[in-house]
């Protein structure tokens, strides 16, 4: 029987399978000198770089717009409750 690879690319994404330590689960996301993306240390695909003040950019915009759509959308909500309905008469 054939052994299946746990790790490697697939269509030019990375996948890795292989079990992990704590500490090398969490070294994958802090790695100065790389780029924003890095590859995952346990799952398919790219992660954040901590370690790269871009990647800190984005997770402010992403914050920012969460918090700026939860506190906009409350009063959407409430003054869609309080519309009555309306008839409307087509001759």
């Amino acid at each position: 029987m054939v052994e299946k690879p746990s790790s490697g690319e697939l269509f030019g994404v990375p996948y890795n399978f292989e079990k992990p330590s704590l500490r090398h689960l969490l070294s994958g996301y802090w790695q100065p000198g790389e780029g924003m993306l890095v590859k995952k240390e346990f799952g398919i695909g790219y992660t954040l770089n901590l370690a790269n003040w871009r990647s800190w950019v984005v997770i402010a915009v992403a914050g920012a717009l969460l918090y700026q759509q939860r506190s906009s959308g409350d009063g959407d909500e409430e003054a869609a409750a309080k519309d009555e309905p309306v008839e409307v008469v087509v001759d």
